[in-house]
């Protein structure tokens, strides 16, 4: 959401949030984990800014820094407290300056962020995130933390106020929370049972995306095609996936994370079916070995895997084809990992996102026997990263000489600048950095070109571009730069690593999938 300074103002029902010659503060919110925080912290941006304040630009120290966590990971903890304590001395030099913890680790910790760094001012949770504003007043009015944590969920993120990051792709939630009960994963605990929107409220949504000029959607939520579990509707989610096809103007379509259990037959017809689903999917594996999926209460089995990749395969030759791999849980032995490293060559994945597995209180895995030594975790972890990157790259290879339509992204490719090239994504997600094309391309439009070379995790088109297509998308960027607000941050076209806005001076935070998935 974006607004004319002025409007913001008189909008502004919190009196204490005014300061400064402007007469607005600034914020700045940091995001650490999955896309469904992105998607949250999109929400938080919009909340504030409908509260008056307005983006902090690059120089100098912002009034308001939120930290959105995430507790997936064993480090996430430390990675939290170290950038609060660097932002401590910040905050005693800038007179007024308030800092908010939210996501999945305010909700797990509570009043321990508090008595660890006395300095926040606000801690909020997974389910409360519209409160964010009041709480921010009430902290400043009383000049004393607050520390507001709700068990249930009480207002569906995506019907609070928005500033989404790319004028061209959108995230849309169609659920919160998780049903499952994964030994390794806290998630569910931290972010709740699945509740799932209505439909037409997730098509009403898109198609307001779709007006304000966005031609990509990527459907969210924990387990996004479970969805339906809570309407009582078994094909709700491949039904959804048709009705958003039918959307005029909406030109790819994507979703993550999808669970092996739900993954039925008419979710793989609805994809092959319609036009606009794009032929990628983030199926998360875990682990190859039956005995490790069944101590991961993982609802699914190696030969079941296995037969999803080829139905899809099957229906649609050209589906690319990602997961994610925990790599050490306990208990996992030399021929659990080589049944790990047998489904990574039978199902031949585009990419994999691999993790060594990390302890997390609060979960059965934690607490389990046979934990397994790091430098034995190590050695199996590169040994599957060696192996997958050779597959990455033998199939990237397969795509040199082929010609592929190009959606421009911002934020994708470092070197573009020195490169003179410009980098986007595939209809299969794949990253493809191409060479600037003479006529003027905005993030948002697309451009043809010919793959001709291939590296693992990238394309080149080194030739010239065979077509460019203007695009609504491509107005509705142009449109946002010249409007009168902080340049937005990149965000990245693509699952399930995706980009956040640009840091503070601190630590950098995570990125990937949740393991809720």
């Amino acid at each position: 959401m974006v607004e004319a300074p002025g409007k913001a103002l008189r909008r502004c029902p919190y009196p204490g949030l005014v300061s400064g010659e402007s007469g607005l503060k600034s914020y700045k919110v940091v995001t650490h984990g999955c896309q469904m925080n992105v998607h949250d912290s999109e929400r938080l941006s919009g909340l504030l800014e409908d509260a008056g304040y307005v983006k902090a630009g690059p120089e100098g120290d912002p009034d308001l820094v939120v930290f959105n966590t995430c507790a997936v990971r064993e480090n996430a903890d430390n990675k939290l407290y170290g950038n609060l304590g660097q932002l401590a001395p910040v905050k005693t030099r800038h007179k007024g300056m308030q800092i908010a913890v939210g996501g999945c680790l305010a909700q797990k910790d509570r009043e321990t962020i508090v008595k660890r760094a006395p300095w926040v001012d606000v801690v909020f949770g997974t389910h409360n995130i519209g409160h964010l504003p009041a709480l921010l007043e009430r902290a400043a009015v009383e000049r004393k933390a607050q520390v507001e944590i709700l068990e249930s969920l009480e207002t569906f993120p995506s019907t609070l106020p928005t500033r989404r990051e790319s004028a061209y792709a959108a995230w849309v939630a169609i659920s919160v929370g998780c049903n499952n009960t994964c030994t390794f994963c806290i998630v569910p605990a931290l972010r709740g049972k699945e509740e799932d929107r209505r439909p037409g409220d997730v098509l009403a949504e898109i198609e307001a995306l779709v007006g304000e000029g966005v031609i990509e959607v990527t459907l969210l939520g924990q387990n996004v095609n479970a969805y339906g579990s809570d309407l009582g509707d078994r094909e709700a989610f491949s039904k959804l996936l048709r009705a958003a096809g039918q959307i005029e103007g909406l030109e790819r379509i994507r979703f993550t994370s999808p669970h092996p259990r739900d993954f039925t037959d008419d979710v793989i017809a609805a994809m092959a079916e319609t036009p606009n689903v794009m032929h990628q999917l983030h199926m998360p594996l875990q682990s190859g070995s039956d005995r490790v999926l069944k101590a991961m209460r993982r609802s699914y089995r190696q030969e079941r895997f296995l037969g999803i990749i080829r139905k899809v395969r099957e229906a649609m030759p050209d589906a690319a084809i990602s997961t994610d791999i925990i790599v050490g849980f306990p208990g996992e032995t030399e021929e659990d990992f080589e049944e790990t490293m047998h489904v990574v060559r039978e199902a031949r994945f585009t990419n994999a996102f691999t993790f060594q597995y990390s302890k997390r209180p609060g979960t059965p895995a934690a607490e389990m026997a046979d934990q397994v030594p790091k430098e034995v975790v190590q050695a199996r972890y590169d040994r599957l990263i060696a192996l997958q990157e050779e597959i990455s790259w033998e199939e990237n290879k397969k795509q040199v000489g082929r010609t592929l339509e190009i959606l421009v992204a911002e934020g994708e490719g470092k070197k573009d600048d020195q490169t003179r090239r410009l980098s986007g994504r595939a209809p299969d997600n794949r990253l493809v950095h191409f060479t600037k094309p003479e006529e003027p391309v905005r993030p948002g439009d697309t451009v043809t070109v010919e793959i001709t070379y291939a590296a693992p995790h990238h394309l080149l088109a080194e030739g010239p571009a065979l077509a460019v297509r203007r695009t609504r998308a491509g107005d509705a960027w142009e449109k946002r730069q010249a409007a009168p607000a902080a340049k937005p941050a990149g965000v990245l076209l693509g699952l399930p690593k995706i980009g956040a806005p640009a840091e503070l001076p601190l630590a950098a935070p995570a990125g990937g999938a949740c393991c809720g998935d």
